[in-house]
């Protein structure tokens, strides 16, 4: 079979490194979809021509750059690797070369292009085919954008994790971190090592419910987990297997990056009772030298206890003079105080700022404010009460009236009514104050009110309903 004479001349020109002649027209398109932009630079240095890849449409039109010096289009760092590799094209059996420069048009923009110089016959003229290096150097500034992003983030991780270790040794608790998807120490500062009564690298990564006596994993965690997330967490007290201590356990459960974590705090036995005893003796010094009274009264009122200030504003010599007494014996009103005190303080378990009379040994009337609270929690309930001398306060205090509708109405009538007309109104808007404030104190008790306010029952309900303070259910 006779062979191809096409194919064979083809392969032969392809393997001779030679080619046909190409028409003009055709080589222009030929070299220009070729590379991304082609530039035809003289001997002289200057562009002749410029073409640009019309699938390449990102240079735009460069018509100006024609008979410019070709060392005015690019950098000032540029230019002396242009010129160099120019001169290296003409020398003679000086093959193709490399170079990337720097270009920049007649704005302010640059961009990159790598270039391959040919020799185009004796004349000098070279042939500059470009690709542009844009899109590689936007890749390799996204890399190093990258790379410095991830070495803040690193330097920041390292900074975190030096604050966390310098936190966790400098700290005077004890701190074990626990997680929660195998029940195993995460981490735990040296006090909780030496609580627990081992070292840091033996106890890291072992299984808490392990180093407790008595106690299985799943129950363990299970119970931490529950105790955790309730409202007030209620510490856990255990025997710690390697120290023999008795620990209390205070958890925490929280989540960090999508795990589940808990933090407990270890309290030794007899850091908890040393922090009681001082609890206890601040207490006890408050009792005795505060300077408001403070008396402890059974649930009928009767006073069991009382301090020094209690002593003092009662004009009380000793306190086996007042043990045993009823608190209404020093009340201006008596059981009618001692009531709304002892059944407000029941019902709500506290009772704040009940204003009322001190009356001493010697009949003297002290004002003063109480607040009481309702101990109920105890084999043998009772209530504790905090009285504080107002006398001097009430000096200080300005009539609280002025802000009230009522008496803003009474003194608009200054200059339209006469004196007796506005006395009486302002008599009115007394008596409505002080008979709301005593329904309130009594919880809307009308037989307390009317005793407290020294009117027969029959006759606080007329006053009450002259002020428009009676529902239609009790009328």
């Amino acid at each position: 079979m006779a062979k191809d004479p096409v194919n064979t001349d083809t392969k032969h020109l392809l393997a001779g490194m030679s080619m046909p002649l190409v028409d003009p027209a055709l080589l222009s398109q030929i070299v220009a979809t070729t590379a991304d932009i082609s530039i035809l630079v003289s001997a002289a240095g200057r562009v002749e021509a410029v073409l640009v890849n019309p699938h390449h449409a990102a240079f735009g039109q460069l018509d100006d750059w024609t008979g410019r010096p070709l060392i005015d289009l690019v950098t000032e760092e540029s230019r002396e690797k242009v010129d160099r590799r120019l001169e290296q094209i003409r020398k003679p059996g000086a093959k193709s070369l490399a170079v990337e420069v720097n270009h920049t048009g007649l704005s302010i923009w640059e961009f990159p292009v790598r270039y391959a110089l040919h020799l185009l016959g004796k004349d000098g003229n070279v042939l500059m085919l470009g690709r542009d290096m844009r899109p590689i150097a936007e890749m390799q500034q996204q890399l190093v954008m990258a790379q410095i992003a991830l070495e803040r983030d690193y330097e920041t991780q390292r900074e975190m994790d030096t604050r966390y270790r310098v936190l966790m040794e400098a700290t005077r608790d004890a701190v074990v971190l626990l997680a929660m998807n195998n029940g195993r120490i995460a981490d735990l500062n040296a006090a909780a090592a030496l609580m627990l009564g081992g070292t840091r690298q033996d106890l890291v990564g072992a299984a808490i419910a392990q180093e407790f006596e008595g106690r299985r994993r799943g129950e363990f965690l299970e119970s931490l987990t529950n105790i955790a997330s309730a409202d007030a967490a209620i510490p856990v007290e255990l025997i710690a297997r390697r120290s023999q201590r008795k620990i209390r356990v205070i958890p925490r459960l929280f989540r960090a990056a999508g795990e589940r974590l808990m933090l407990c705090r270890l309290e030794a036995h007899e850091q908890i009772n040393a922090a009681q005893s001082e609890s206890n003796e601040r207490l006890e010094r408050l009792y005795d030298e505060g300077v408001d009274s403070i008396v402890f009264l059974d649930q009928d009122g009767l006073i069991t206890a009382g301090n020094e200030a209690f002593l003092k504003l009662t004009d009380s010599t000793h306190l086996a003079n007042v043990r045993g007494r009823s608190l209404a014996d020093f009340l201006a009103r008596g059981l009618v105080d001692l009531r709304v005190i002892l059944d407000n303080a029941r019902r709500s378990r506290q009772l704040r700022l009940y204003s009322t009379k001190i009356l001493n040994e010697f009949n003297g009337q002290i004002p003063v404010e109480i607040s009481a609270t309702w101990f109920n929690d105890h084999p043998r309930p009772g209530f504790g009460l905090v009285i504080r001398d107002s006398s001097r306060a009430d000096l200080l205090r300005r009539p609280g009236f002025g802000t009230e509708d009522g008496m803003r109405g009474v003194m608009e009538l200054v200059g339209s009514s006469t004196l007796k007309d506005i006395v009486a109104e302002t008599t009115d808007v007394v008596e409505k104050m002080c008979i709301q404030t005593a329904v309130e104190l009594t919880r809307n008790n009308r037989l307390a009110a009317a005793e407290m306010l020294g009117l027969s029952r029959q006759s606080l309900y007329v006053k009450l309903r002259k002020f428009g303070l009676l529902s239609k259910d009790d009328e």
